[in-house]
């Protein structure tokens, strides 16, 4: 059976703008390709954003377009109102104030054309506390920007079920930092029942810049380095799946391991730069820039930007020092950064 492309879906907002597009084509170093959830009102309106890199991705069959008016269905409805309901009578919305910003929400991501009742129902609920006014153009809400995210977080949480049962691998990668603080000032209510429902954040972003490298460059890196790529993601796969699987405490011990593991690393990684270029001077301070690396993932700052640090020393490393589950980031740091 031919496996299903790794999608990268892209969240919380309906598509991309210009300036996110070197983050985006970090994306394709790691996915086949990239994913949006995009209203049928909003067609158009993601090629208008970033015409540079949305055209040359459709054009190569590189972007695929998720439609809420589909991909929000029954099940996706009835966990997300479930969840928003709970987060409501458990007092997490009380101090919002109307005076505070309203942006709109789609009619579609909240549920309507699935169980319209259920989502009828919610914004009722909150119409009545001030905080959604009735649609104005007949296919959105508007209301407060922090429940707005709540849904918009919640529909990435949820995308990976959603997507399996339309055939789909996705994975949810943001790069706004605002997103898990959101979610956290919510999600950390007790008792808060459907908790274990939300799947930790797939951060699946690295830290290397290609904002002047051409799109072509990136896809040939990815294709020419095939076997560095598969280690890598299924290495990240697998550590992203047991934290996923673990309570507080065991998180934090693995985590901890984790940490050991990397520093680890940076010792053998430091012995072989000395080895190689006999110059023990140029491996100053390495050994502390791999530690660092591994206390922003024992903190769970955006896994794989943590990993990203390790690219900072591949000019350091001759051309054949890849062979560990890292040796895609150190190469693609080396070659398109």
């Amino acid at each position: 059976m031919t496996p299903l492309s790794e999608t990268a879906y892209y969240y919380p907002e309906p598509y991309w703008l210009l300036r996110d597009s070197s983050w985006v084509k970090t994306l394709l170093l790691f996915f086949d390709e990239v994913a949006i959830l995009l209203p049928d009102y909003m067609m158009g309106r993601h090629r208008t954003a970033d015409p540079s890199l949305v055209e040359p991705l459709e054009d190569r069959g590189l972007l695929r377009i998720l439609q809420p008016e589909w991909f929000v269905d029954a099940e996706l409805t009835e966990r997300m109102t479930d969840t928003v309901v709970t987060l409501i009578t458990e007092g997490a919305f009380d101090d919002l104030s109307a005076d505070e910003p309203f942006a709109e929400l789609s009619m579609s991501r909240m549920g309507y054309g699935a169980v319209e009742d259920l989502a009828r129902m919610v914004y009722e609920e909150l119409e009545a506390r001030g905080l959604a006014r009735p649609t104005e153009d007949g296919v959105s809400i508007p209301m407060h920007w922090r429940i707005r995210s709540v849904y918009l977080l919640l529909l990435a949480q949820l995308a990976r079920e959603a997507g399996r049962r339309q055939g789909l691998d996705l994975h949810p990668a943001t790069n706004i930092d605002r997103a898990s603080e959101v979610l956290g000032s919510f999600f950390n209510l007790s008792p808060m029942p459907s908790r274990g429902q939300v799947v930790a954040f797939d951060l699946e972003t690295v830290s290397i810049d290609l904002d002047s490298v051409a799109l072509d460059d990136v896809l040939a890196f990815r294709d020419e380095n095939a076997d560095s790529h598969r280690r890598y993601m299924s290495d990240l796969r697998s550590f992203a799946l047991e934290m996923s699987l673990l309570d507080e405490i065991e998180r934090a011990q693995m985590l901890s391991d984790r940490r050991a593991a990397i520093e680890e690393e940076a010792r053998e990684l430091t012995g072989r730069v000395r080895k190689a270029f006999k110059t023990p001077k140029k491996a100053t301070g390495f050994g502390l820039g791999l530690v660092g690396a591994a206390w922003s993932l024992a903190t769970m700052n955006k896994v794989p930007a943590a990993l990203g640090a390790l690219g900072a020393i591949t000019g350091m490393m001759p051309d054949n020092s890849g062979g560990t589950v890292y040796s895609y980031l150190f190469k693609a740091h080396r070659s398109l950064s």
